[in-house]
């Protein structure tokens, strides 16, 4: 279930979207960048609509019968236990599938039936054919930056969805998240937000990712409670987007512009 009073900043017309693809039954697809708001946002709608909410962390080695379930042994025998998406498909709830392109595509296909206006789960183990609950909702998130050829989503998935596309908000509605998740300072927001939007302008040059809102809440709640800014933007900003020692240095180097 869902966290009670999540504090979510809408930064344009996604809240409305999602409750139009809830209210005709049509599965989501976000798309968006690390630490952006994808998760956070999920939950948030789910707490709005009260439906219960079950998320996975896809990986390589997701398998179907971790989504749907499997046949477990106990003291009374073999008993049949639901996986986290059929839960959802039985309760009414949404199943969230967090970076779905890191499952196996062999794993994704057991998605088409739900994701289309059939809205079934077949569970050939049990020879069952569920029939989604009304208010089931299958969403579905992944970063494109970290997209190949390899772990591409398949033309035949990503065309069962509605998509939203996210990015890190304005610097305005930045500061507003960090004062409001954060207890930051207006003074301290904004200057972590100028810090995060010169750092993001290296990305094409020196980094893999940039600075996340997410890390920006981190960094604003430890110097909140009295770290040394600069110590905070090294554990919080320059190690986690770097292993290079050189590019530590640089992006520290930035850091002492806004708070040396």
């Amino acid at each position: 279930m869902s966290n009670s009073n999540l504090f979510y900043q809408e930064q344009s017309n996604e809240v409305s979207l999602f409750n139009y693809a809830f209210e005709h039954e049509l599965p989501v697809l976000i798309k968006g960048p690390t630490g952006c708001g994808k998760t956070r946002f999920v939950a948030h709608m789910a707490e709005k609509l009260n439906k219960p909410l079950y998320t996975v962390a896809c990986h390589d080695d997701l398998t179907a019968a971790d989504l749907v379930g499997r046949h477990l042994i106990g003291p009374q025998g073999t008993y049949w236990q639901d996986g986290p998406l059929t839960k959802a498909v039985r309760e009414g709830g949404i199943c969230y599938l967090d970076e779905v392109v890191e499952a196996r595509k062999d794993t994704t296909v057991v998605l088409h039936p739900l994701a289309d206006d059939r809205r079934v789960l077949p569970l050939e183990r049990t020879g069952e054919l569920l029939e989604a609950a009304p208010g089931f909702m299958l969403v579905v998130s992944y970063n494109p930056g970290y997209q190949n050829l390899l772990k591409g989503m398949k033309p035949s998935t990503r065309q069962r969805f509605v998509a939203l596309r996210f990015d890190y908000p304005s610097a305005e509605l930045e500061q507003q998240i960090l004062i409001k998740e954060a207890g930051a300072d207006p003074h301290l927001a904004f200057k972590l937000v100028e810090l995060a939007t010169a750092l993001r302008r290296l990305e094409q040059n020196d980094l893999d990712e940039v600075a996340s809102t997410r890390l920006l809440i981190y960094a604003a709640r430890m110097i909140g409670s009295g770290m040394a800014p600069l110590e905070v933007c090294r554990c919080c900003l320059a190690e986690p987007l770097s292993d290079d020692p050189q590019t530590v240095k640089a992006l520290m180097d930035v850091a002492k512009i806004y708070f040396d």
